[in-house]
């Protein structure tokens, strides 16, 4: 089967494109090619499409997400991708909670399906721990840091339970304004995705109290390189953080849009267990791509 990737930019380090980089090799050790829309069999296309008209080959839209922050403009931004999801044959959701929350905006879809994402795990098994220079237990977070992500949280939350000697590690740029001053917290700023492997496969914990995420790479990276995840009830993050995971339980959202960038306060009494256990390696989620590419290609 010959596949066209369409808004796929494998240069880029963004969350869908570094899931495309994953995805690419897998898919071809599934005997799959990546050929041009003339010579293939159907397109995979990553949140929206640019061409105007209708593919003459079957189209499956993956999502990641859709907009319905109050504070921007989120109708005219759901516009393209509500065109692109009207147009495709096929929809990848990545998460329960997105398949619902897109239904809600946009409709049910004739033919779709869930596949969470997954990690490289023989990459991650590749990679050495970083070293530790501390007896404690090393927490870590990483993110494309904003409101919704919760910093602040995440670092109330290890400040709260850690153990003398422990030591929380922020991946990712924060703004001096944002940092909270303490001896056991360190900034590491941007890393490679090497270098996030590493400290992940240090640590003990991995915290992502994000509000209304939808299926982060972070935290299935983490939860591959052997982190217990510390994350949301609120959102599709709790499906992929398996079943040892610790859940902070947030009021039900009734998907109407908000402000996202103004998340409510948690209450880390409020802790409940996971039901969720999805699959998380690469190989077995590049063959659920393959099957419902397969299927598109049938009809």
């Amino acid at each position: 089967m010959k596949i066209y990737l369409e808004n796929v930019n494998t240069s880029s380090n963004s969350g869908p494109n570094s899931f495309a980089k994953k995805l690419i090799p897998h898919l071809q050790r599934e005997q799959c090619e990546f050929a041009d829309l003339s010579n293939s069999d159907v397109a995979l296309c990553f949140i929206e499409s640019s061409l105007k008209d209708r593919l003459k080959i079957p189209r499956a839209l993956r999502l990641d997400g859709i907009y319905f922050n109050t504070t921007q403009n989120y109708q005219a931004q759901n516009q393209n991708i509500k065109r692109t999801y009207d147009m495709s044959e096929g929809v990848i959701y990545q998460s329960n909670f997105n398949k619902k929350l897109i239904e809600t905006y946009f409709g049910p879809h004739p033919l779709s399906t869930v596949i969470h994402n997954g990690a490289n795990l023989p990459l991650i098994g590749n990679v050495a721990p970083m070293a530790k220079k501390r007896r404690g237990d090393i927490w870590c977070c990483a993110s494309q840091w904003r409101p919704h992500k919760r910093l602040k949280d995440n670092i109330r939350y290890f400040l709260e339970h850690k153990k003398d000697d422990d030591i929380l590690i922020v991946a990712g740029d924060v703004a001096d304004r944002e940092k909270v001053q303490d001896k056991s917290i360190a900034y590491f700023g941007k890393l490679s995705q090497t270098q996030l492997y590493s400290v992940y496969k240090s640590a003990k914990y991995f915290v992502h109290l994000a509000w209304l995420d939808h299926c982060p790479n972070v935290v299935v990276d983490a939860r591959a390189a052997g982190c217990q995840i510390v994350c949301s009830s609120a959102g599709g993050t709790r499906e992929i953080a398996g079943s040892n995971s610790i859940i902070i339980e947030e009021d039900p959202w009734d998907f109407k849009p908000l402000d996202l960038y103004s998340p409510p306060e948690l209450d880390f009494q409020r802790k409940v267990k996971n039901d969720f256990n999805s699959e998380y390696d690469m190989e077995e989620v590049s063959k659920k791509y393959k099957s419902f590419l397969e299927e598109l290609y049938r009809q």
